[in-house]
């Protein structure tokens, strides 16, 4: 599993949607569940049994599907590019992708690509696939849309995120010229920045959007240790009142999940539902992971 992967929140969906996913891209597997127990029922409302989470591989990127209820909305202020090795490729995602789904941009020849389109699938999730056989590592790659309140931030966000992370690094910006408003002269068109080995790009848009981040898609930091758990929580939480079992806003409202992953599903997969209902009591009275508390339950 990556350091970093991405978690999608779903109502009820998230078992249709990874089934989905792992379906239409290739190298792809579900990698486990995990169920809700009696633990926090008046927070979720989930029968206990139902699944929680499915984690999921797709063309080598990790996801967890979140059935989380009616809370939060999917929306393209975080999306997916899809490096396309040929036009075919391009082609065959966009028509299984785009089945009762949402045309964001014309699957067109652009001045940056011979073949791209956005498409919001069915779920909500939106991916940007783009045709890149010059550059297809890693296959899909996270992208943050900075709009509204928060746009013209870009760069400082990937200055900000690169700064935290201990293996980090900034990469191209390709930026708007003048004649391109709303967007402002030097505001970013496109930028990479890398953590922990993950791919990521950002972009600024001045267009009219009726969306910002919210907690449909959040970025999920699989941490190793109590260490790391309050570095990154001390470096990026920003809005108190957001934080909750793990799950904290920075200041531009991307909600990020600092979190034990691969330990919690462990301990949440291993059948023992007593030991799994523990776990999970003591992570709801929880904001910031405490990971001793979580052993110790």
């Amino acid at each position: 599993m990556s350091k970093i992967s991405a978690c999608i929140w779903f109502d009820s969906q998230a078992e249709e949607a990874a089934a989905f996913y792992t379906d239409i891209f290739p190298n792809s597997r579900i990698t486990g569940r995990t169920r809700y127990t009696e633990a926090g029922k008046e927070l979720h409302g989930k029968e206990p049994g139902s699944v929680m989470t499915v984690l999921f591989e797709a063309d080598g990127f990790s996801f967890t599907a979140l059935n989380g209820g009616p809370y939060f909305t999917i929306n393209p202020s975080i999306s997916f590019f899809v490096r396309c090795e040929n036009a075919a490729e391009v082609d065959r995602l966009w028509q299984e992708l785009s089945r009762e789904g949402k045309v964001l941009m014309p699957l067109d020849s652009y001045f940056f690509s011979e073949r791209y389109g956005w498409i919001q699938d069915r779920f909500g999730v939106s991916w940007q696939l783009i045709l890149a056989p010059e550059s297809l590592e890693p296959r899909i790659v996270p992208s943050l849309l900075f709009v509204g309140d928060v746009c013209g931030k870009a760069e400082e966000a990937m200055n900000f995120y690169t700064s935290i992370f201990r293996k980090a690094s900034m990469g191209e910006i390709a930026r708007y010229g003048a004649g391109q408003e709303p967007d402002t002269a030097d505001s970013v068109m496109y930028g990479e920045f890398s953590l922990e080995g993950q791919t990521f790009t950002a972009m600024d848009s001045a267009q009219e959007n009726r969306f910002g981040f919210n907690e449909g898609v959040s970025l999920l930091v699989d941490a190793q240790n109590q260490e790391e758990i309050d570095h990154y929580w001390k470096a990026l939480s920003a809005v108190p009142e957001a934080e909750q079992c793990g799950w904290l806003k920075d200041r531009y409202g991307i909600s990020w999940q600092i979190f034990p992953d691969t330990e919690m599903n462990r301990l949440l997969q291993d059948g023992d539902e007593a030991k799994s209902t523990r776990t999970l009591e003591a992570m709801f009275t929880m904001k910031k992971i405490d990971l001793e508390g979580l052993r110790r339950a």
